[in-house]
């Protein structure tokens, strides 16, 4: 049981990243960019419609503000720990240096939910957008071969036969982003940059000119009434569509991920982390007004949701190709980011004991992690191509909602155990950020349907079998305390 406490220090934290030899060539824009491309993506191109059409309406802003306040708190204590400790685990480091090895396994293992997932999520939206572009040039891809075999049936829990097979577009883009991940992370983060200046630039033309077409009426009621049942409009609705939005935030975590690829990490990493929130929290508010005024908000209820509320009015159908083809280079780097963040968070795991080791093997010539990333990528693109999108978002909000609340709860534990660290970055009123962090992050959490609560335990109970049956014994940490013990030679 000790064990299971034991926590990691951060000298040996330092000496293993620097044991990595990843090479070291991100700045300041590389990250921030990095963090846009992961923030910029599913949230505004897929799940801002499906959260207004489902659960919040019009209000759908107010649960990106609600939102994007638990990111600002818990990202301020990601950018603590950046500074502290610039290794690549992310909050699976953070929590092996605070909260001992088995909460940093129940970390890493729900960062698994939030990165894997998520790069499955976002390829499917890309599928779907490539079906709108496809077919405005008269080309269908069959259903067979363009949707999951199963869909979330009407009750929002259980699951139905589709018809389709498999969401082999979805497949495709997972495979190819592996192989460019696979290459290096100077290649990856030069396309994800040019990505993002392109994307962030279409969305502020949707947004300015569809602000000429917005229909007032549209947003009345703001807060569509409640049905009966929680979640489905009223505040709670906002609750549960801030829960599920949640979901787009996760770009600032990826920031943190590259810290091993990061020039002067302790710096620019915390600055690529608030940078990319607040640019990003801004154009998702403005995009949410915009959508739901364009058109009644249930009509936003589409994997596609842009494309079918420029489609709405003749005046921005113009609009509607640069916004697909907008919306596919800004899934692509999503993707990307994703990608390279899970391998990382497999790496750091590897490297401490807790998974084979071949997953912290790093590439002679192109110095990433190559069996991580293929490892990543292959069942991205199985999960992409089988899993329904709406189960896949909410697996992913929980996984990065639990990351959170232990990231913040760890800079308070780190500040009483280890006042003495030096911190290039530090929370101001940390009782009170970290608090809110905490609260903002367990309403969403318990926001979400209690079916994804059942799904999440029993992820986890998988994950408690995997640590007690290879990463305990494994555990060099455990290993290196136990040769040092008394009696020991």
């Amino acid at each position: 049981m000790k064990q299971l406490w034991t926590t990691k220090s951060m000298q040996d934290l330092v000496a293993d990243s620097d044991a990595c030899n990843l090479n070291r060539s991100l700045g300041t824009l590389a990250l921030t960019a990095i963090g846009i491309g992961a923030i910029i993506g599913t949230g505004i191109f897929v799940l801002t419609g499906l959260a207004a059409a489902q659960y919040a309406g019009p209000g759908i802003v107010l649960s990106f503000v609600v939102a994007g306040l638990g990111c600002a708190f818990a990202g301020l204590c990601y950018a603590e720990f950046a500074a502290m400790v610039p290794v690549s685990g992310s909050a699976y480091s953070y929590s092996y240096a605070t909260l001992g090895e088995f909460i940093a396994w129940f970390v890493g293992w729900n960062l698994v939910l939030e990165y894997l997932f998520a790069a499955s999520t976002v390829a499917v939206g890309w599928s779907r957008y490539l079906g709108k572009l496809l077919g405005d040039f008269g080309i269908t891809i069959p259903d067979a071969l363009s949707h999951a075999p199963f869909a979330v049936g009407s009750d929002g829990a259980s699951l139905v036969v589709s018809g389709g097979l498999i969401d082999l577009p979805a497949m495709l883009i997972v495979c190819a982003l592996t192989t460019l991940c696979y290459i290096g992370i100077r290649q990856s983060a030069s396309v994800n940059s040019a990505i993002v200046i392109l994307k962030v630039t279409i969305l502020l033309v949707v947004i300015t000119a569809g602000a000429f077409y917005v229909t007032a009426a549209y947003w009345h009621p703001f807060l569509p009434p409640n049905t009966g049942t929680f979640g489905e409009y009223g505040w709670s609705g906002v609750l549960r569509g801030a829960a599920v939005v949640f979901f787009a935030y996760i770009g600032f975590d990826a920031v943190s991920c590259a810290s091993q690829e990061a020039r002067d990490p302790s710096r620019t990493v915390p600055r690529g982390i608030l940078l990319s929130l607040t640019l990003c929290t801004v154009i998702y508010i403005a995009m949410g007004a915009v959508l739901t005024g364009l058109v009644p908000y249930k009509a936003l209820n589409d994997a596609a949701p842009v494309a079918v509320a420029l489609d709405a009015h003749e005046g921005l159908r113009w609009l509607k190709v640069p916004v697909i083809l907008g919306a596919l280079l800004g899934l692509t780097s999503t993707i990307i980011v994703m990608l390279i963040a899970q391998s990382r968070i497999f790496m750091s795991m590897a490297r401490d004991g807790l998974l084979p080791s071949a997953f912290s093997r790093v590439h002679a010539k192109f110095r990433t992690p190559h069996v991580a990333t293929l490892v990543t990528g292959v069942a991205a693109a199985i999960i992409a191509g089988a899993v329904p999108i709406q189960l896949l978002g909410q697996l992913v909000s929980i996984g990065t909602l639990v990351a959170f609340i232990v990231v913040c709860v760890g800079v308070l534990v780190l500040r009483h155990t280890r006042p003495d660290l030096a911190r290039p970055f530090r929370v101001r009123a940390p009782w009170l950020v970290c608090t809110l962090g905490v609260v903002f992050c367990a309403v969403m959490a318990l926001s979400l349907p209690h079916d994804t609560w059942l799904r999440l335990a029993v992820w986890t109970v998988i994950g408690v079998v995997v640590y007690f049956a290879y990463g305990r014994k494994h555990s060099r940490l455990a290993q290196a305390r136990a040769a040092a013990a008394p009696g020991r030679k």
